[in-house]
């Protein structure tokens, strides 16, 4: 009597990435909440600093999503945890669509469509993590870069999209995006043989610890992200504010948000070559040339370059931040141990970009706020070269 074997379970890394990229790309869509502030304040007599604290609070959502993801692995299946996440985050932006005031938006687009990002933010790049076995590094910068590229796309469709419908129209078109391609991405994840678990009898051992690691880079990370979460989040009016006109502000952050998406790559890639701390600690040194660049010489053009400085830097230490987890920590760790990273970047974004908005609505310029990002870039290329060279790998 013969014995049939076991079916192969069929692993696709190229559909995996694909639902990845599907679902991440509208996601990042909340890099251009700078393109509703002016339309938002308009209609609804909301102050600037008050609107920083629904992307504040969005960032808040996203990192008590990533956190939570890695709790969730076993409830479902990857798929059915993926669509749920999707669903969850356009209706937070349909909530946040039909607002009339403050509260709507910090529900809606801040705990809602947060939390719902950040869920599905993990869950993809813990199932790609799993099936991944080259170049880590590489695979997580572009992971990573996926936010930053959603909001190049959205940023001039949001504003052409203000400009003939209004904004409210805009959000309720994300809702729409989000809804398809959610639905694709759980279709993907299925075909892709998708997981979220080490198969038993892998070899996988139990989570290991975090340790003093884990805060060097979480704390390298959070001086980044301080004053690359200002330049993204509120990059088109700091333009302005510096003399830019409304066609430049947008070009800018648009190209900006490119040159960080490409950042991300670029850092995930140089750490699959040279150290993480060398990595980061360059990546810092750039940010804190683009803000001595722009206080020294304020004016637009210094603004475009300047911000563009600050956020390529701030995207080299994204990406060697997720590629640095890979190298850091073995596959299995790496949704658990991101999202607590997370944190950091949470901290980040309700720290500088707040008081960003709280700055301008006093001073109306945005010149202390640049010099506080001088200062953290600072701090975090001393910071960086504190954290270890070698990984799990070659100390195992």
């Amino acid at each position: 009597m013969s014995v049939v074997a076991p079916a192969v379970r069929a692993e696709r890394l190229w559909a995996a990435l694909l639902a990845a990229t599907l679902l991440s790309l509208p996601l990042g869509s909340v890099y251009s909440f700078s393109v509703l502030l002016r339309p938002i304040e308009q209609e609804l007599a909301i102050p600037r600093s008050a609107l920083s604290l629904v992307f504040g609070l969005a960032t808040i959502g996203f990192t008590v999503g990533s956190v939570l993801a890695a709790f969730l692995y076993r409830v479902a299946p990857m798929p059915i945890l993926v669509l749920a996440s999707a669903m969850a985050s356009a209706g937070g932006i349909a909530v946040a669509s039909t607002a009339t005031a403050l509260p709507q938006l910090l529900l809606g687009y801040g705990v809602v469509f947060g939390t719902g990002g950040g869920l599905a933010y993990i869950l993809v790049q813990q199932s790609v993590n799993i099936l991944v076995r080259r170049h880590r590094g590489l695979v997580n910068g572009y992971l990573v870069s996926l936010y930053p590229l959603g909001a190049m796309i959205a940023t001039p469709s949001f504003h052409a999209c203000n400009e003939t419908f209004g904004w409210r129209t805009t959000l309720a078109g994300l809702a729409v995006v989000l809804v398809a391609c959610g639905s694709a991405a759980a279709l993907l994840a299925g075909y892709a043989g998708a997981r979220l678990i080490v198969p038993a009898g892998s070899g996988a051992s139990r989570p290991t610890k975090l340790g003093l690691t884990f805060f060097k880079l979480s704390a390298t990370f959070f001086l980044a992200a301080s004053a690359g979460l200002m330049v993204l989040s509120q990059a088109r009016e700091i333009v302005a504010a510096y003399g830019g006109a409304a066609t430049l502000a947008v070009s800018a952050t648009t190209g900006i948000t490119a040159g960080i998406a490409m950042a991300r790559i670029g850092g995930g890639w140089l750490v699959d070559r040279f150290a993480v701390p060398h990595v980061a600690c360059t990546a810092h040194a750039l940010a804190l040339s683009g803000g001595v660049l722009l206080t020294l010489f304020p004016g637009p053009v210094a603004a475009v370059l300047g911000l563009g400085m600050i956020g390529l830097g701030y995207g080299f230490v994204s990406g060697s931040t997720a590629g640095g987890i890979g190298i850091y920590w073995p596959p299995a760790d790496y949704g658990r141990v991101a999202g607590r990273t997370y944190i950091a970047w949470c901290l980040a974004a309700i720290s500088l970009p707040v008081l960003a908005g709280f700055l301008f609505d006093t001073t109306r310029n945005y010149n202390t706020a640049v010099l506080i990002a001088v200062g953290a870039n600072l701090v975090g290329m001393a910071v960086a070269l504190t954290m270890p060279k070698q990984g799990w790998r070659e100390t195992a």
